[in-house]
């Protein structure tokens, strides 16, 4: 089937960009297939949403900025979302640019490498080949084949055999100035019984009809843990599609910490497949919703091993005319003994007219399992208002104060506390 569709690039421009970045041949090849495909596949098919109305491919995908010799020279934006004390690993992309790039010594002794993506691809190309698409295809649906095609940036993070990095590894994206896209690729490889952490902040400045379209691919090797936290902050002006998914083998941990903030339409999808014996998965989501603001958020278990064992926990709060599904989707294939996959989904609602759809979803193909979901939408305890107020506190702060201690178990969890504090920031700007 062949799908219409209006682009503001061609094949010419992304053919310029790629040598331009001294990029692998199979990497233009792989840019190429993607831009032929966004013509034959359909957009995404999203439970209770449609998205055939927002803006998906109307951009220009290869705006630059200005490099920064130091995070000084940082938009504002930016710099409220690091340390600016103490910077030691630090990615930082401003639309097709990555501005700043710092990474100490002691991770390249480690064989660590955390590095852009175009850096990666020019330095270990052969690395990045072996596992870019795998678990995220390029060809899944129009959006995926669109974000291969213009992928301006990302980050290329792999962790050697039995390497603990002990210090979370940052990266800010800004997508900034009219019809500009943000498109990073994030790969993260964390070989057997490795450890790590990966933190990242979306942000946006000034600019009309700006488009986010990101993926991240994640591998847990045996024995490997990683944890993976985003916070999103974009402006009403900016789509923003998400694809985020990891694979884990034996006893590998995979843990998803989401700050899902935008002010715009948002698409989110993450989902962790584990394959092997006593894998394990954890998925922690919090979101807000204001305005007129439409918000899809998938959050998917896929069991294949045995004894594994998966737990999903979904909080969003809703005002003014917000509209926010929460999917929650356990999959226990057939084989998958003894596995346990847990969900919930919640949603508070501030506003007669904001809508919340909760929707757990339990497929199971095995019979020596476990598997529970919760799920709620509904307004406040007006026993609970009651309580505080009894206590001296105003209905205002009383409100404030359940919507933050619902929120909270997620927001704990951030692993770096200047990126907590924003997310808790980002909470109070939202919620008025």
């Amino acid at each position: 089937m062949s799908v219409d569709v209006q682009l503001r690039f061609d094949r010419e421009a992304i053919t310029g960009f790629s040598q331009a970045n001294q990029e692998p041949a199979w990497f233009l090849e792989k840019r190429l297939a993607g831009l032929k495909a966004v013509g034959e596949l359909p957009l995404p098919v999203l439970e209770k949403t449609k998205i055939d109305k927002w803006n998906t491919m109307q951009f220009e995908p290869f705006q630059t900025a200005s490099l920064a010799a130091s995070v000084q020279e940082l938009d504002e934006v930016v710099k409220a979302q690091i340390d600016l004390d103490s910077v030691t690993n630090l990615i930082v992309q401003k639309n097709a640019t990555t501005q700043f790039y710092a990474a100490t010594d002691e991770l390249r002794q480690q064989g660590v490498i955390f590095a852009p993506l175009a850096k990666a691809l020019q330095e270990h190309g052969d690395l990045v080949q072996k596992y870019m698409g795998n678990v995220v295809a390029y060809d899944e649906h129009s959006l995926t084949a669109l974000h291969t095609a213009v992928v301006n940036g990302g980050v290329f993070l792999y962790v050697p055999k039995n390497v603990e990095v002990n210090v979370p590894l940052q990266a800010v994206y800004e997508v900034a100035g009219d019809n500009a896209l943000l498109c990073p690729h994030v790969i993260i490889v964390a070989e057997a019984n490795s450890k790590v952490t990966y933190v990242d902040s979306f942000v946006s400045a000034e600019g009309k009809e700006m488009v986010a379209n990101s993926i991240v691919e994640v591998y847990v090797g045996p024995g490997a843990n990683v944890q993976v936290a985003s916070v999103r902050s974009l402006s009403a002006d900016v789509h923003d599609y998400s694809f985020r998914r990891a694979t884990v083998d034996r006893d590998g941990h995979v843990a998803w910490i989401l700050g899902e903030m935008n002010d715009g339409n948002t698409v989110a999808n993450n989902t962790s497949i584990l394959k092997g014996t006593a894998s394990t998965a954890e998925t922690k989501t919090v979101a807000v919703g204001t305005q007129a603001q439409r918000q899809n958020l998938t959050s998917q278990v896929q069991h294949i091993g045995t004894h594994s064992e998966s737990n999903m926990v979904s909080k969003a709060v809703m005002t003014g005319e917000a509209v926010c599904v929460l999917n929650g989707i356990t999959k226990i294939e057939k084989g998958a003994e003894k596995a346990n996959g847990e969900q919930a989904e919640n949603i508070l609602m501030l506003s007669d007219k904001a809508r919340g759809d909760a929707n757990p979803i339990l497929l199971i193909d095995e019979d020596d399992v476990k598997a529970g979901h919760a799920a709620s939408v509904g307004r406040f305890s007006e026993e609970s208002i009651f309580y505080l107020m009894s206590r001296g506190i105003s209905r205002e702060q009383a409100e404030r104060l359940i919507i933050l201690g619902f929120l909270d178990p997620v927001v704990a969890e951030i692993p770096i506390e200047e990126v907590k504090n924003r997310l808790r920031q980002a909470l109070e700007r939202k919620l008025g």
